[in-house]
């Protein structure tokens, strides 16, 4: 049997008997690696370049914000400035729901940890509002997506690590496309909600709505301090996020006074447990991803689908549904590590630039992040709101389906993209697309 075929089918066959992912990538690499006869010592070597970056060490400061957040009064200060923003517009709550998660995708980063703490609020005061439960469960799980995209992603910090592309121009590149998802998001709420009668928040006029404003200010500095740093070369994505780190402990510690000292070994030994998963998916992801170029997969995939079609749309669209298809039964990042070389292969045949190609193949990974079965972002959302899982699942699928949307526009429409790279960072694009 060809080596390729029997390394997909253990992975996944490893996958469906719940074999954790780490563990699934690492040993059906070894099994194709002891059929091929290769040397067992490239299983430790390959493992251990896939986590060699120093880029990556950008992830764990970025979980640890997100920590910082939630433990003090920031998410707290952040649902005033949405609520005094867009609360009085029809479907109030809804609206504060969205933009709560775009300032929130900017801050942390995380789509499952704004689903935690935007929901744990949200949801049960959307319920008590009168917005049905699957609705309710369905919008903070789907918002909760625009972390993946937004900057600063985690997802794009592992996609340009990883395929030797510029980071700041994926982080600057995810910026139009998360606001028109989180903006068509809103329209939809706000569509619904003069369908079936959604309050709205009273407008708190403009003298509190400044005082809200004031009050979010200081952390609305971090996606300055990231972005802003990395379009001006000021430092790398790593050192943005160790800046905004110490920016939200000097608010939450010294400002706010929310948080201890004696709070931080709690925080920072949370966030080495949530970074050391993730990573050691990494490490087997590092192996497969070497044995998936060794047996000249990226090239296979790429004449057979020549041999569907040699147009550049179509052979995209193919992408599309296969990352739709992969997103269901893996997370995004393990989806973007072990795929990446089929994915930038794939791009290059459509002429695709490197940063369009990144952006949008993390768009449409997203949408995994709501759809079954795998759909953590749902399930974390559903387990908050109690309701149904099947009712939860229909209410998300127009949302999602917005997504998917956009993606589709990027594509057709590459500024929607390139256009801010192009106009703030453009010695970080390449030539293509």
């Amino acid at each position: 049997m060809n080596p390729l075929v029997v390394l997909l089918l253990s992975f996944f066959v490893l996958i469906a008997i719940r074999v954790n992912i780490g563990f699934a990538l690492i040993l059906s690499s070894a099994f194709v690696i002891v059929l091929q006869d290769l040397p067992l010592v490239s299983v430790v070597n390959q493992m251990f370049a896939g986590i060699d970056s120093f880029t990556l060490l950008a992830v764990p400061f970025f979980m640890l914000l997100g920590r910082i957040l939630n433990a003090g009064s920031i998410t707290t200060r952040l649902l005033e400035v949405a609520d005094g923003a867009v609360g009085h517009i029809r479907g109030g709550l809804g609206h504060v729901n969205v933009f709560v998660s775009m300032v929130f995708a900017s801050l942390s980063g995380s789509a499952a940890a704004d689903t935690a703490s935007v929901g744990s609020i949200l949801i049960p005061a959307m319920k008590k509002a009168g917005y049905p439960a699957p609705f309710a469960v369905a919008l903070t799980a789907a918002s909760s997506t625009l972390g993946v995209i937004i900057p600063p992603s985690i997802i794009l910090i592992v996609y340009g690590a990883f395929g030797n592309v510029s980071i700041g121009a994926l982080f600057v590149g995810g910026v139009v496309p998360g606001i028109l998802v989180g903006l068509f998001m809103m329209l939809y709420t706000y569509i619904l909600a003069v369908r079936y009668g959604f309050p709205a928040n009273p407008f708190p006029g403009a003298r509190k709505l400044a005082r809200v404003l004031v009050r979010g200010a200081p952390p609305l500095m971090i996606p300055i301090i990231v972005l802003g740093g990395i379009i001006a070369g000021l430092f790398t994505p790593t050192e943005g996020a160790i800046g905004a780190v110490l920016w939200a402990l000097f608010l939450s510690l010294f400002i706010y006074r929310d948080i201890k000292f004696r709070d931080l070994p709690n925080m920072l030994s949370s966030a080495v447990i949530d970074f050391a998963i993730p990573m050691f998916t990494v490490a087997g992801a590092g192996i497969f991803g070497w044995l998936i170029a060794y047996l000249g997969a990226s090239q296979i995939v790429v004449n057979f689908i020549l041999g569907v079609t040699d147009n550049s749309y179509m052979i995209m669209f193919l992408l599309i549904g296969f990352l739709l298809l992969v997103g269901m039964v893996l997370n995004p990042i393990s989806a973007t590590l072990i795929f990446l070389p089929i994915i930038q292969a794939l791009g290059d045949t459509a002429g695709m630039n490197p940063i369009h190609m990144g952006v949008l193949s993390t768009i449409i990974l997203s949408v995994g992040l709501v759809t079954p079965p795998y759909g953590i972002c749902l399930l974390v959302a559903n387990q908050i709101g109690g309701a149904s899982l099947g009712r939860s699942m229909i209410a998300a699928a127009p949302i999602c389906a917005l997504t998917i949307l956009v993606g589709l526009l990027s594509l057709v429409f590459p500024d929607i993209i390139l256009g801010l790279p192009k106009l703030l960072v453009p010695d970080l694009i390449p030539s293509g697309g």
